[in-house]
């Protein structure tokens, strides 16, 4: 699969001196929002389980002429995130945006036929993996403020057939964001989440030819969203045009939620 190249450099400096970390920046949305944050300033810890991936973000970045380490993390472990978020702090010194990414997809079986093994790794990746990361990033945000940006889908505010444990996964983004929103406001630090509808990257990659023009079929755009569009949302997220923003779940699907 070949991504869409999206210019950057036309965006506004405007996370100059910021620090940003990004769970699966290894490709797809990840990769494109190391970039974009990359493009407007900060300096980025780029991490994914596949570490050469992420070097390959971090070289991406580089070569932008923006700032980026590579790291590796398994976020369903947490010495691994706890070990991720120390390198944060060593690194680039604090943190100011914590983006958590890192997610996988599952089996299409019906709830019946769901193997446990499949429920529990896709449990532990989308959803306790962002709560093991919030975890450790929080208290870094808490010492200046900041923001994270968790990522669900449209999987999060709707059902769909044969993907229960992903749909479930992603409903429990939502609502662990809010709490941490809540919990966590008073203390300058603001928590949202980003519901991305059908995007051209490598997960899509398994979606069969009939399945995906479905999909563009019934979008409204009648098209997938390419990474970076989803990345500049992120963006938005992270910076001070979304200041009195938290506790929000932002869908970014080119229309397909609008009739649920």
């Amino acid at each position: 699969m070949t991504e869409t190249v999206i210019d950057h450099s036309h965006l506004l400096r405007d996370f100059e001196g910021k620090r940003a970390l990004v769970t699966g920046a290894g490709a797809g949305i990840g990769r494109q929002t190391a970039l974009v944050l990359a493009a407007r300033g900060a300096r980025v810890l780029a991490t994914d389980v596949d570490v050469e991936a992420a070097a390959e973000t971090a070289r991406q970045v580089t070569a932008a002429g923006g700032q980026a380490v590579a790291g590796w993390c398994d976020v369903t472990d947490e010495r691994s995130v706890r070990s991720m978020v120390d390198s944060a702090a060593a690194e680039l010194g604090g943190l100011d945006f914590a983006i958590n990414n890192a997610g996988t997809d599952g089996t299409l079986a019906s709830v019946i036929k769901q193997p446990r093994e499949v429920w529990d790794r896709v449990i532990a990746v989308n959803l306790t993996g962002v709560f093991l990361c919030m975890k450790y990033e929080l208290p870094l945000l808490v010492e200046g403020g900041g923001a994270i940006v968790n990522i669900s889908s449209i999987a999060g505010v709707q059902g769909f057939p044969g993907m229960s444990p992903y749909v479930a996964s992603k409903h429990g983004v939502i609502g662990l964001s809010r709490s941490a929103a809540a919990e966590y406001g008073t203390l300058g630090v603001r928590v949202n989440t980003v519901c991305p509808g059908s995007t051209n990257t490598q997960m899509n990659e398994r979606t069969n030819e009939v399945a995906a023009r479905h999909i563009i079929e019934t979008t409204p755009l009648r098209r997938m969203a390419e990474p970076g569009e989803i990345a500049t949302v992120i963006a938005f997220l992270c910076s001070e045009n979304a200041s009195f923003v938290t506790g929000a779940e932002v869908v970014v699907d080119g229309g397909v939620t609008m009739s649920y």
